[in-house]
């Protein structure tokens, strides 16, 4: 078995650190492309400004931005036709990076975290977890590894938000124009923790917190007018996190997403939870790849992050290290060495 990660060209990694430092000077996303900007005359005779773009289900939109000769929307347009070319300059080089292997998502996707991102849910704490985190991640490490594929936008928090003043989590989903509805609980007296596109699409958001025991109840999340599905050992996961940027040939904008090493021991405890589906082959793949990937470039970080781990949590840990072995290179000796130490905890 040949080793599961390969490092990206150094430039491509500066490029990446470039397009990172201009996705954290972004207070706003555009929830379309970024469009163009024209004039028009009305039959009247007075000229105006407005703003033509695509939303992300490609409806067109056409925005009225003011007069031609109004100072304030001068002022405006020259703020809007700046973030219109570094949208345009950050498209053209993630193109660069997707077709030298780094993660991206797709478009629906993206504009559904650029809304999140819009509204300071990331700022505030909530994180981005699960496949398209993982692609996040990879890239943030420098590594590229086997690709994913993965409809499903899991957004989760540890605790109350410090936000306000910000529509529910379901109106914020509609604001990239696409038709998100409560998927109902099979049972009707749950309330629902998941957002689905309506008319067939397979963009799926779900909204998760921490679960006290190793239950899966439906908890109100108040600050976002909504309910979300509890995960046990999600507070684990969501005890470290950071900053990093999305990819999409859509722009950049920046999420918050857990540490690296968190991502992959919680990777290896949950495989133990889900033994019935086929997701546990899918957990340790993930885990094993980042556990590579940390072991030769942040040495001891596997195992801070195993001393971590809820006491609870030790069985499943010890297991998940034996079901490695079909996924984990006897090569990868820093990792295995790692996980030795993780397994005598």
């Amino acid at each position: 078995m040949t080793s599961l990660t390969t490092p990206h060209e150094r430039a491509l990694t500066l490029l990446f650190t470039e397009l990172e430092g201009a996705a954290a000077e972004q207070s706003e996303a555009f929830l379309g492309t970024p469009g163009a900007l024209a004039q028009r005359e009305n039959e009247n005779g007075t000229v105006y400004w407005v703003h033509r773009y695509s939303d992300a289900t490609n409806r067109r939109h056409e925005i009225y931005l003011g007069k031609a000769d109004d100072a304030s929307v001068i002022a405006r347009i020259a703020g809007l036709r700046e973030r219109i070319e570094v949208t345009n300059a950050t498209i053209s080089r993630v193109r660069l990076l997707a077709r030298a292997g780094f993660a991206t998502v797709d478009r629906k996707a993206f504009y559904t975290l650029a809304s999140l991102h819009n509204h300071g849910l990331f700022r505030a704490g909530a994180l981005l977890i699960g496949s398209h985190a993982y692609g996040a991640i990879l890239n943030s490490l420098g590594v590229k590894a086997v690709a994913y594929s993965t409809e499903d936008v899991d957004i989760a928090r540890r605790e109350a938000l410090a936000v306000s003043g910000i529509p529910g989590f379901l109106d914020m989903l509609r604001a990239t124009g696409i038709e998100f509805f409560e998927v109902p609980s099979l049972d009707h007296r749950i309330p629902a923790s998941s957002f689905a596109e309506r008319g067939g699409g397979r963009l799926r958001v779900d909204l998760l917190v921490p679960s006290k025991n190793d239950d899966y109840p439906t908890i109100a999340v108040p600050e976002l007018k909504a309910h979300a599905k509890g995960l046990p050992y999600l507070a684990y996961l969501l005890g470290a996190s950071q900053e990093v940027p999305v990819l999409s040939s859509h722009g950049a904008v920046m999420v918050r997403v857990p540490l690296p090493e968190r991502y992959a021991i919680h990777k290896l405890i949950v495989s133990q939870l889900r033994t019935r589906t086929s997701k546990p082959e899918k957990d340790l793949k993930q885990a094993a790849t980042l556990i590579e990937a940390l072991a030769e470039r942040f040495p001891g970080s596997i195992e801070d992050a195993a001393a971590a781990v809820p006491k609870s949590a030790g069985r499943h840990l010890e297991r998940a290290v034996k079901a490695l072995k079909q996924h984990l290179p006897e090569s990868s000796l820093a990792a295995w060495e790692a996980l030795g130490v993780v397994a005598q905890a």
